[in-house]
């Protein structure tokens, strides 16, 4: 789909009024005058050479103001082609100087040169044309009668038949007298085309022109003409300067029809196309169709580049003119934008492809290019740095020289030019002195000097290096006092050193897995092994949470939100819910699958069992109790198939029978190790025996109210 910001279509130029021309007849150029001047055209063609701009002794004729007309030349009735008549008004500049005898004896020397005021004023006038591809330039001679020789008159004009120029075709002409005094006219006449005349079948190149349509598609763009099957014509792409020469960019010989594609990136505002009839002598037609198109000015700032000629010059390179500016500015190396140089250095006017000079002493890498047109910056460039090195930590000290050898200095920083003995928080105000110092012996690098002040690079390495000093000894000083600490401290430190290499040897990863143990509180003895198995298991490391150890919790919270929270954090945390039968635990699970709900008074206050269960069945019908619950009976107490089978959809394992997969379920994957895995098996074991004796003892024999609670530093 054609993109609609670039949609041109036109036959080789924009349609103007229609003109209708006045004819000339034959080859012949010719020079005509105002009445009372003379005036004739010298020989044929000549080559512009620019003259001097002196300030001659006498009047001289000055060029005040450049006049054009289009007229046809013809050759026969219907082959002519565009031509460019200039007009160039004169008038008179400078006083008539009496000779320096005459002004000494009051008289003139010799009888002849005694009436100079009656000479007649002779002159040159300089006529240069450009029009791709074709420069000329012409010379016609003018003479004043002395009766028109008065200092700022207009004394008239002369006519030049004229430039013969290509239709759609730009010309630039310039116009000045010889000897030339300071004045120079310019002027761009932009011709018309084909469209634009009314005697165009009187010139050949509009008989077959080629109809050119512009198009963009995506990122290309379709230079599209339409001429006749099997016509020849040539078909050239250039850059139209202003400033210099054109370049040309691309050229082809080809037969109609065609369609040449761009890309949308090489189009600039001075590209322009030009066409022509493959036949002898045919006019060329140039257009510039992209001249104000906002996408190809920004193209060519694209393209432009910034480029170091040593030692101090550079350049900028461009496709086209352009109208910018260039100044230097200092970039910090913490980032930031780059402070400009203005005052003391002035902004210089830029011209494309053409080397230009800052007076500096001295290149730093600090130093920049900032180009800018309107008052927008477009670019900038370190080019210093490419030869220099990366940017430097220096500090700018900008020097102002004023009347009676008075002079300030200033270190240019972000918050803008900082005295240096001033009381400012800035780095360069709290080491004013240390920079004057370091000024004054030479230290600091001089990069411009002239009459109004001077600027000075003043290296910063060693004011950082007595900074990072400090900040070592501190550093120092901080393990000295560490270390003193740890020595008056060391049991403590032998503890930490102790603990910390047995979480290495276990496996720091499985720390902080938690275990939440759900069991009916069927009497005494049963509670106390569930206590011991806890305390067994702070042992792997595990972080164990049981009813048994938050009775304060439970009486402030409620069983049911007490279990809530627990169950919520320990899944949250990746850890699993263990559920422990006992025949207690086996009844109120059956009471709970045939009734709904547990009876009121079934279960103690402190039993979060029956609480729980409103909370565990839910997970276990709807099926989402794989990986995050476990169930383990004690099997002295209970046998496997006491436990309900709604809970076999989880791994239920006997104690202490099944020790080994039970803890390495608790675990997790890849938190064990076979000898740690053999070792922890033993020591829990160990540890549950003597209690789980004590539960198959007869029931008078049993001992009641009994708590076990983990030793210090087993719970994490």
């Amino acid at each position: 789909m054609p993109v609609p910001w670039f949609l041109l279509s036109f036959a080789l130029g924009p349609s103007p009024v229609v003109l209708s021309l006045e004819r000339l007849v034959g080859p012949q150029d010719a020079a005509h005058c105002s009445p009372g001047l003379s005036c004739h055209l010298l020989g044929g063609d000549m080559l512009c050479l620019p003259g001097s701009m002196v300030s001659a002794p006498g009047p001289v004729l000055v060029p005040t103001r450049l006049r054009t007309e289009l007229v046809l030349r013809c050759y026969e009735e219907t082959d002519c082609g565009l031509c460019v008549r200039v007009a160039v008004h004169l008038a008179v500049r400078g006083h008539w100087e009496e000779p320096e005898d005459e002004k000494q004896f009051g008289r003139a020397a010799d009888p002849e040169l005694e009436e100079p005021k009656n000479a007649s004023l002779q002159a040159q006038v300089v006529l240069s044309f450009q029009a791709y591809p074709t420069d000329r330039c012409v010379l016609l001679e003018v003479q004043v009668p002395a009766a028109f020789v008065q200092p700022g008159q207009s004394v008239g004009s002369v006519v030049f038949d004229c430039f013969e120029a290509a239709v759609g075709a730009e010309v630039r002409i310039w116009s000045y007298t010889q000897p030339r005094y300071e004045k120079e006219l310019n002027f761009t006449q932009q011709l018309p085309d084909c469209r634009g005349l009314e005697v165009q079948d009187s010139i050949q190149s509009c008989w077959a022109l080629p109809s050119l349509n512009v198009s963009a598609d995506g990122e290309n763009v379709h230079l599209v003409l339409d001429v006749s099957k099997g016509q020849h014509f040539g078909l050239s792409l250039y850059w139209n300067q202003v400033q210099g020469p054109t370049k040309p960019w691309w050229h082809k010989n080809l037969t109609g029809p065609q369609t040449i594609t761009l890309n949308h990136t090489d189009l600039v505002p001075c590209l322009c196309i030009q066409v022509w009839p493959l036949e002898p002598d045919s006019i060329r037609t140039s257009i510039c169709p992209f001249k104000n198109d906002s996408h190809a000015h920004r193209n060519l700032w694209r393209v432009a580049q910034l480029q170091l000629l040593p030692p101090q010059g550079w350049r900028l390179d461009a496709p086209c003119s352009l109208s910018a500016e260039a100044t230097l500015c200092w970039q910090a190396p913490g980032g930031g934008p780059c402070q400009s140089l203005v005052p003391p250095l002035p902004r210089e006017n830029v011209t494309v492809n053409k080397v230009l000079e800052f007076p500096l002493l001295k290149g730093h890498p600090n130093l920049c290019v900032q180009v800018s047109s309107e008052e927008k910056l477009q670019m900038q460039e370190c080019l210093w740095s490419d030869s220099l090195g990366p940017l430097k930590d220096d500090v700018l000290l900008v020097e102002t020289r004023g009347s009676q050898d008075n002079r300030s200095l200033c270190a240019l920083e972000p918050s803008g030019c900082t005295p240096l003995l001033s009381r400012a928080s800035t780095r360069a105000a709290r080491l004013g002195e240390q920079l004057l110092q370091d000024l004054q012996s030479g230290q600091c690098l001089q990069l411009w000097d002239d009459d109004l002040g001077a600027l000075w690079a003043c290296p910063m390495d060693k004011y950082i290096h007595q900074r990072w000093a400090l900040v070592w000894l501190a550093c120092l000083l901080f393990v000295a006092v560490l270390f003193l600490l740890l020595l008056l401290k060391k049991d403590h430190v032998k503890g930490w050193l102790r603990f910390l290499k047995e979480d290495v040897r276990l496996g720091g990863a499985a720390r902080g897995r938690a275990a939440l143990l759900l069991y009916s509180a069927d009497d005494a003895g049963f509670e106390r092994l569930v206590g011991t198995l806890a305390s067994a298991l702070c042992q792997l490391p595990l972080r164990v949470v049981v009813d048994l150890w938050s009775r304060r919790e439970l009486s402030a919270q409620g069983s049911l939100a007490w279990f809530h929270a627990q169950r919520l954090q320990t899944l949250q945390e990746g850890g699993m819910v263990v559920l422990l039968f006992s025949p207690g635990a086996v009844a109120l699970c059956h009471e709970w699958l045939q009734d709904g709900m547990s009876a009121p008074g079934a279960h103690r206050p402190h039993d979060a069992f029956s609480a729980s269960l409103s909370c565990v069945l839910p997970d276990f019908l709807q099926g989402r109790a794989s990986g995050r619950y476990i169930g383990a009976y004690f099997d002295s107490l209970l046998c496997p198939d006491a436990v309900p089978t709604l809970f076999r959809a989880v791994p239920v394992l006997a104690l202490p029978s099944q020790m080994p997969d039970f803890l390495r379920t608790l675990q997790g994957p890849g938190a064990t190790r076979p000898g740690w895995l053999r070792d922890r098996v033993e020591q829990v074991s160990r540890a549950l025996q003597p209690a789980l004796d004590s539960c198959l003892r007869p029931p008078g024999t049993q001992e009641t109210g009994f708590e076990m609670r983990p030793e210090a530093g087993d719970r994490t």
